[in-house]
């Protein structure tokens, strides 16, 4: 390769900006044609474009690239989307992307989370899935499909129907019930800290406090974790946090341990906290909804 000229003797640092490239010769090339003066430069280890506007110009070369590659690897999904198609009520393929339409379903969206590149549109009401993610989407979809179909609202009043009058339906009542109490077991000598976003088995919430009442270790194994033996558990209220909480929250750098799991709560890492704050925006943007509706 080229040096940069003057390398060695110059002392003077020059008016430009630096890059650094895949190492594949027709990447190298391109850039070269795009950028003629540009040089290899040992001692930055990145390629150097001379001139004032030379960070802005291969910024915006970047972003062609990018473009371009995008657009090809759709042209690669639509074409295996051709040839091993999904047939599915949920999913419509459109001349732009996929979309996807389905009963509300935990599962579904942390099936479709997981998509590179899908997209919620609120004011339809679906997913968006470009082309270029299909061999994920088609890895996805039958867990996608059997979910959405559980969901369906006569499947799910029949499941209702068929469980009145029996211990399921006790049992799912109790869970409920001790949900909207909005307390959570933590243990007494090791109190999370309160107003600050915390992972817990029941998601990121915020303590608010607590009044120090023991809490049963029965109580506390059948709607929240294993409750260990000669461990004490005091109640703890909690509420869910807002978007600009949660958004100001510095994630953990490491995911929660066996330690943090057995007592119960633990400082959230980045994924965690990316799930927490898309259910504060739909929240947000649902209660902006109802708004609107009562306001006209």
């Amino acid at each position: 390769m080229e040096k940069e000229q003057n390398e060695a003797t110059s002392t003077e640092p020059r008016v430009g900006a630096t890059t650094d490239l895949p190492h594949d010769r027709i990447t190298v090339q391109r850039f070269r044609e795009s950028f003629p003066r540009a040089r290899w430069s040992d001692t930055l280890n990145a390629w150097f474009v001379p001139g004032r506007t030379a960070e802005r110009r291969i910024g915006r070369w970047r972003a062609e690239m990018e473009a371009e590659a995008d657009a090809f690897a759709d042209e690669k999904g639509r074409d295996a989307f051709a040839f091993d198609p999904i047939e599915s009520r949920y999913l419509e393929a459109t001349p732009s992307a996929f979309q996807i339409r389905t009963p509300y379903s935990r599962t579904v969206v942390n099936e479709i989370r997981e998509i590179p590149f899908a997209r919620w549109d609120a004011d339809r009401r679906l997913w968006t899935v470009p082309y270029r993610s299909y061999d994920e989407l088609r890895r996805r979809w039958s867990a996608i499909e059997a979910a959405a179909a559980r969901n369906e609202p006569e499947v799910r009043k029949a499941r209702r129907e068929a469980t009145k009058g029996t211990e399921e339906e006790e049992i799912s009542k109790a869970k409920l019930k001790e949900r909207r109490r909005k307390r959570y077991p933590v243990p007494a000598d090791d109190v999370p800290p309160f107003e600050r976003a915390v992972g817990t088995h029941a998601g990121v919430v915020i303590f608010i406090g607590t009044d120090a009442e023991l809490a049963n270790p029965a109580t506390v194994s059948a709607f929240y974790f294993p409750a260990g033996q000669n461990e004490e558990h005091v109640w703890a209220r909690w509420r869910l946090g807002s978007l600009e909480e949660l958004v100001t929250t510095w994630p953990a750098r490491m995911r929660s341990g066996e330690e943090e799991l057995i007592r119960g709560w633990w400082f959230p890492d980045l994924e965690e906290l990316r799930t927490a704050r898309q259910k504060a925006r739909s929240r947000r943007r649902a209660q902006q909804r109802k708004e609107e509706k009562h306001g006209k």
